[in-house]
């Protein structure tokens, strides 16, 4: 499924105060000074344990972003995206990857960590924010929709090259 997104939050730190979100909550852009909570919390929060290396590259590169959002110091969620252009069109934004441990789901955390990551991309110049996940996972299509978020009709295959 691919959604394009569009919550407009004027100010991060209103993220917290949407209704039904966890008030101690902190969202940042995280950048190097962030570097040894993101390898700590590795698989519990990414797909994978994090690579030292790739978190680095990932962290000193323009063009990715990842924002975090913490409960008392603690990484309780992220999203990551890449901007990117195109001969013919404007910068996008397109998100790669969302978690938010178990124990802080269903609690807008997510959701105000996608807006965060829209309201930055907006500020990049991206005229369109995009993510695709599966058909089955439910809760990613969710908090897209709860971010703003609209499903396309078109059903989309994907290729892997190895």
């Amino acid at each position: 499924m691919v959604l394009a997104l569009g919550l407009d939050i004027t100010l991060y730190k209103q993220a917290q105060k949407v209704e039904g979100l966890v008030a101690a909550i902190e969202y940042k852009l995280a950048d190097m000074d962030d570097f040894d909570v993101i390898t700590e919390v590795g698989d519990k929060l990414f797909d994978y344990p994090v690579k030292k290396n790739r978190a680095k590259e990932f962290l000193q590169d323009a063009r990715h972003h990842l924002v975090l959002a913490k409960d008392q110091g603690k990484v309780v969620a992220m999203a990551s995206a890449i901007h990117y252009v195109h001969l013919d069109k404007d910068p996008a934004l397109f998100i790669s990857e969302v978690g938010v441990l178990e124990e802080y789901r269903n609690q807008g955390i997510g959701r105000a960590t996608v807006a965060y990551l829209i309201k930055h991309g907006k500020a990049l110049g991206c005229t369109e924010t995009w993510v695709a996940t599966e058909n089955s996972n439910d809760a990613a299509r969710n908090t897209y929709k709860a971010a703003g978020g609209t499903e396309d009709d078109e059903l989309i295959v994907m290729f892997t090259f190895d």
